[in-house]
């Protein structure tokens, strides 16, 4: 079975929403957030100290993004992937580390220097700095979702996940509500599918059962 060490709403969140996405049996296990602050035996698991960390067989995997193109293509059943045989594939691949590359990583800009820094080491124009960075990328994104229900080739991908996810970062930072009106309303669709309420349910349960505070870091800093 499929082993994900997963923190509460952290970027380990987009396989675990693949996995309900895809139906796939799987174990969490979960960890306080950081992992490499607060579970220093992490280390052993994943010399990085960073979630997610993905077990399947002999694989091992620690970038979220390439996580989530390895379920989609060992699953093609699924459609989730969109195959280079594909128009959209160049797009579904743009679109799939876009939503890591550059719309999540400004958000650790957010976070650290607004949420996990002490008070003395925040830095609130940094943070604005780059809220707003992560808001222009991410405007470039509505002409084409004021047109599409999703990403690419017209149907939820892995893609999604991907993009999804950063926007679920950006809900917990209170930036949601600076989105512009068709990304709001993608981050609604995207909320209401059954594999992301699923997720979010897995990841409650699991933290409760497994002593871990089911709220997210991002929301206590």
């Amino acid at each position: 079975m499929i082993r994900l060490h997963h923190s509460v709403s952290a970027r380990s969140f987009r396989p675990l929403w693949m996995f309900e996405e895809l139906g796939l049996p799987y174990e969490l296990v979960m960890h306080p957030f950081p992992p490499r602050v607060h579970d220093e035996a992490f280390l052993e698991i994943n010399p990085l100290g960073t979630v997610p960390a993905l077990f399947d067989g002999e694989v091992r995997m620690t970038e979220s993004s390439a996580i989530c193109q390895y379920l989609a293509s060992r699953h093609p059943e699924a459609g989730l992937e969109v195959g280079p045989d594909e128009p959209a594939y160049a797009d579904y691949l743009n679109f799939l580390h876009f939503g890591e590359a550059t719309l999540t990583v400004p958000q650790t800009l957010v976070l650290r220097y607004g949420h996990f820094e002490p008070p003395e080491r925040r830095q609130p124009q940094v943070v604005e700095d780059y809220a707003r960075w992560f808001l222009s990328r991410l405007r470039t994104l509505e002409p084409r979702l004021a047109s599409e229900p999703f990403i690419c080739a017209g149907r939820f991908t892995a893609a999604d996940v991907s993009v999804g996810y950063a926007l679920m970062l950006a809900s917990h930072i209170g930036l949601s509500e600076r989105f512009k009106p068709a990304a709001a309303d993608y981050w609604r669709r995207l909320q209401g599918r059954e594999a992301f309420q699923r997720a979010l349910t897995a990841q409650h349960d699991a933290a409760l059962e497994q002593g871990v505070s089911p709220k997210p870091a991002m929301e206590i800093g």
